[in-house]
Formats: C-alpha cells, sequence, structure tokens
C-alpha cells in the first residue's frame, strides 16, 4: 500500500485490479478504512474488490481520521472527504473516474458529484447511510464524547483511546479522532493541547451540520437534482441504512436507476454482476 499527502493530511490508499479508474468511498461511519470493503458487515461475503478488480482499477483509501490516514482537529464536513477524494485522483493522474461509496461513503460520492461534476463518470450508491435512527445515533455519539471531553479534559480522551481497541461508535467517548490518536504520537501530543471551549465549538457543530436531516445526509436535494450524471442506487434494509434513503436518492437523480434487490437477496452471485453490468453500460 502507498500514502499521498492531501492537504496536509496523509492518506493511505491501495489501487487492486486494472481498467478504467474506480474510486471507492469505503463504509464503515468514522472508521472507514479501506479494509472494511473486504471485512466489514454484508461487503465481508460481497467480495465486491474481487469482482471489480477484474474490470476496473478500483482505488481504495483509508477516509481521513480513518485506518492509517492522518486527520486534522476541526469541524469536517463533506466537503473534505471530496477534497481527499479529488486530491487522490490528483495525484494518481486520473481527471475522470466512476466513482462508488458504501454506507456513508455514499454522502461522499454525492457531495462530489455535485462540486466536480466534470470528473465523474458515474456514481454507485451502495446501502446508502440515512434515515432518522441514523441521524439520532450519530448525534447520541457526538454528544457523548463531547461530555466526556468537557468533564475530563482532552487528555482523558488520549488515555482512553489509548487503552483499548474500540471504534468510535464502539466507544462514542474516545471521540471521531481516536485512529489518529492511537496511530499518530505527535498528533495525539498536540490534540490533548486544543483549547477545550474550541473543540466544543468544533464537534457540535459536526454533529449540526454533518448529519442535518432524516435522510441521506449532506448534500441538499435541489444539488442532486441539477445532477446529469448516470446512479446505480442499492438499497439497504436497517437502521442505519434506511430504505426510506436509497428512495430518496432516487427520487433525487436525473439518472438513477435502482436496484430494486432486498438485502437477503444480494450476494456475491447478484451484486457484484449488478455493479458491473451498470458500469460497463457506460464504457
Amino acid at each position: 500500500m502507498a500514502t499521498v499527502t492531501v492537504d496536509g493530511i496523509i492518506t493511505r490508499y491501495e489501487v487492486v485490479g486494472s481498467g478504467p479508474p474506480l474510486l471507492m468511498y469505503s463504509p464503515g461511519g468514522f472508521d472507514s478504512s479501506l479494509e472494511n470493503w473486504r471485512s466489514f458487515s454484508i461487503y465481508r461475503t460481497l467480495k465486491l474488490l474481487d469482482h471489480l478488480g477484474q474490470r476496473y482499477s478500483c482505488i481504495i483509501f483509508d477516509r481521513r481520521e480513518s485506518g492509517l490516514s492522518g486527520g486534522r482537529v476541526e469541524r469536517i464536513g463533506w466537503e473534505d472527504y471530496v477534497a481527499q477524494g479529488r486530491g487522490l485522483l490528483d495525484h494518481l493522474g486520473v481527471d475522470r473516474a466512476h466513482l462508488m461509496g458504501g454506507c456513508v461513503g455514499c454522502s461522499s460520492v454525492a457531495a462530489f458529484a455535485i462540486s466536480n461534476p466534470q470528473r465523474v463518470m458515474s456514481m454507485v450508491l451502495f446501502s446508502p447511510a440515512g434515515g432518522p435512527r441514523y441521524r439520532m445515533s450519530q448525534h447520541a455519539r457526538l454528544n457523548q464524547h463531547a461530555a466526556f471531553a468537557a468533564e475530563n479534559g482532552l487528555e482523558a480522551v488520549v488515555e482512553l483511546s489509548r487503552s483499548h481497541s474500540k471504534s468510535f461508535s464502539q466507544d462514542p467517548r474516545c471521540g471521531p479522532w481516536v485512529t489518529v490518536i492511537r496511530t499518530d504520537p505527535e498528533f495525539a501530543k498536540s490534540y490533548a493541547m486544543v483549547d477545550p471551549d474550541r473543540y466544543q465549538t468544533v464537534v457540535v457543530g459536526m454533529a449540526r451540520s454533518m448529519f442535518n436531516r432524516d435522510t441521506v445526509p449532506g448534500p441538499e436535494p435541489e444539488d442532486l437534482m441539477q445532477l446529469d450524471i448516470p446512479a446505480l442506487i442499492v438499497p439497504g434494509q436497517d437502521a442505519s441504512h434506511a430504505p426510506s434513503a436509497a428512495r430518496y436518492l432516487q427520487e433525487c437523480l436525473p439518472q438513477a436507476q435502482y436496484w430494486d434487490m432486498p438485502v437477503s437477496q444480494q450476494t456475491e452471485e447478484t451484486a457484484p454482476a449488478r455493479v458491473l453490468e451498470f458500469l460497463d453500460s457506460l464504457q
């Protein structure tokens, strides 16, 4: 695997397979590491990389604040994730690419297409994260972390993060910078010295601005409706990947194809084939 610095943040990435470029925003919430395409939830059984890599150059990467990528204490927004993917394409010399998102990666893909439509050949939106319960759970995690940090201080956050290997979703007290705290001692040192009031503003602001609606978070519907980009939408079906979120994208995107397939029937035999059928039709 390789690394590149994008906007001052180290990004770990890997290119799997060969063919037209396919930039893939990983599933996994605030722990969106590239390994999740092989090991996380339903993606473990779908083996998408094994199949897509036979015909496409699958560009996978650790989203900032995930895996072995770096991070920065700031009020992160969807455009920051867009900038990371765009910078990675620039580094690889790729002008235009297909984009694929899993879970919360779908919000980044949609935001990328809105801000950089000339660079997006198509979008695959696989099990988009969203729905009222998803919004509520993300707000609860960030608020729980903010409360722990306010009561105990950021040095206590560092100590707690280093005391176990749980992710932010598994132990919200650790916060969204937990992986960088563990992998970068210099970051951990500077993190502990951040002004407490400024830090609270950052975390509370992220909860309000990132998870801002009871459907797919991020892009405004009016912006989605202006996109002239082919899209394949594959629905999820649980509290974090509400079917209503997938239907929302179908309603907003003018060139959307909706694969009306229950999650129980999304298998290694069916799902990669459907994604390849969509991508191949655009070549």
